[in-house]
């Protein structure tokens, strides 16, 4: 697994790469010690797997993954304990306390693998059909269901482990990754805008520039989305003629 190690404290990134050096497992291909250059190293060399400081100067662990376009497995390394149930909303793989202890660490590396490996039933055929803006799709939250039209869908929204699907006046809350639904949605319709959104294209009613090459995409109704730099580019060149 392709690791980098993102802490700002220079003694702490010393001390996890020693106890990481045991795990053949583990290539560690780079570190940073502040949350931007992680972002730039991650965007740059798409590591599997980051361990990851929480509390760092200009910007938190928390702060710096809203911010990612591509998102590896994370481990949380830090003195608090207090994050822990906060980071397990984010899917972190496992959170580690200062000084890292030998056992907990392979206790984490355990823990890697298991994700790796996939259930015998996960193959291709298993795998659920792609979805066109004419599908309708049933949506859940609670005691309250509906059977929308996706054209009708003009926003999805992470929220932790859930996504908030907005459509008409209702924005309910359902039990799904981001990612997944990335996986299954028809491209021409729909656009992955950053980490946390996916946006109906035919629901744009303005783009505007917005700050560090990004873009502002303001949508029917009055929501607006801000699309990330990287996303910014692909979709320039996706709607140009």
């Amino acid at each position: 697994m392709k690791t980098i190690i993102i802490d700002d404290e220079r003694l702490a990134r010393q001390e996890l790469k020693g106890l990481l050096s045991g795990y053949h497992e583990i290539e560690l291909i780079d570190e940073a010690e502040n949350a931007q250059k992680g972002i730039e190293k991650i965007e740059e060399l798409k590591p599997d797997l980051i361990f990851l400081d929480i509390q760092m100067p200009g910007m938190t662990g928390f702060e710096m993954l809203e911010k990612l376009n591509y998102t590896p497995k994370v481990v949380f390394v830090t003195a608090y304990d207090e994050y822990a149930i906060r980071a397990f909303e984010v899917n972190a793989v496992d959170y580690l306390l200062k000084p890292v202890d030998v056992k907990r660490l392979d206790v984490c590396i355990k823990k890697l693998h298991q994700k790796d490996e996939k259930p015998a039933t996960e193959t291709e055929e298993h795998k659920l059909p792609s979805l066109s803006e004419n599908d309708q799709v049933f949506v859940k939250d609670g005691e309250k269901c509906w059977f929308v039209h996706l054209r009708d869908i003009r926003l999805f929204e992470s929220e932790g482990n859930y996504v908030r699907v907005y459509f008409n006046n209702f924005r309910p809350l359902i039990l799904k990754s981001l990612n997944s639904l990335d996986e299954r949605l028809d491209q021409k319709y729909f656009f992955r805008a950053s980490r946390k959104h996916i946006i109906n294209l035919k629901w744009i009613e303005r783009i505007e520039p917005w700050f560090n090459g990004g873009l502002m995409a303001e949508l029917k109704g009055g929501d607006k989305i801000e699309i990330s730099r990287r996303q910014s580019a692909k979709f320039k060149e996706m709607m140009s003629l």
